[in-house]
């Protein structure tokens, strides 16, 4: 992650937000659960008033990756929900870790007991960094995804029970940084 910084997202970053998310390839943005080139929608994401939200950011400040982490409401206000995106051109360069990292870390921050994520079943390396920061499958929900080609994807719930994960926190090295 040489050169690039995760820090939390602030209203200047709105314009390097849209470039970001304009850059995600179609495909990738079948799976948003809110459509991020909608006028509107990175700076309603930005001014988001619940939960974190955090950027992975060059030296040239352009967003090369995101995480939000959602605290639910009402009867599941102990749940957060993170939801991470990296720049493809970008993968594979440990990005997403430290961005799940740092939400899982938010989560933590802000209370929730458990976090959770929702991941295509057929998208194995990203399935594998979540489990290795303590994720567990929980639901593998069949056809549940309908990409725009009309292609239905599985889909799987995999969730973190912080009272329980405690102790692989402290093996990942992540308690530490909670303090």
């Amino acid at each position: 992650m040489n050169g690039v910084v995760i820090r939390t997202v602030e209203t200047s970053d709105a314009t390097a937000l849209k470039d970001f998310f304009a850059r995600i390839p179609e495909g990738d943005r079948t799976f948003f659960k809110v459509d991020m080139l909608e006028p509107g929608a990175v700076n309603a994401w930005v001014a988001g008033p619940r939960g974190r939200r955090l950027a992975a950011m060059t030296d040239d400040a352009a967003v090369v990756g995101c995480v939000g982490v959602v605290p639910g409401v009402e009867w599941s206000s102990h749940v957060a929900e993170i939801r991470l995106v990296v720049d493809p051109g970008w993968r594979r360069r440990g990005i997403g870790r430290g961005l799940a990292r740092q939400g899982l870390l938010a989560a933590i921050n802000l209370g929730m007991r458990k976090i959770v994520v929702e991941v295509v079943a057929d998208q194995t390396p990203a399935v594998a960094m979540f489990r290795a920061l303590g994720f567990q499958p929980e639901a593998l929900l069949r056809d549940h995804v309908c990409d725009r080609a009309g292609q239905l994807r599985d889909l799987m719930v995999l969730s973190h029970l912080v009272d329980d994960r405690w102790a692989e926190l402290a093996g990942a090295g992540i308690a530490d940084a909670v303090g």
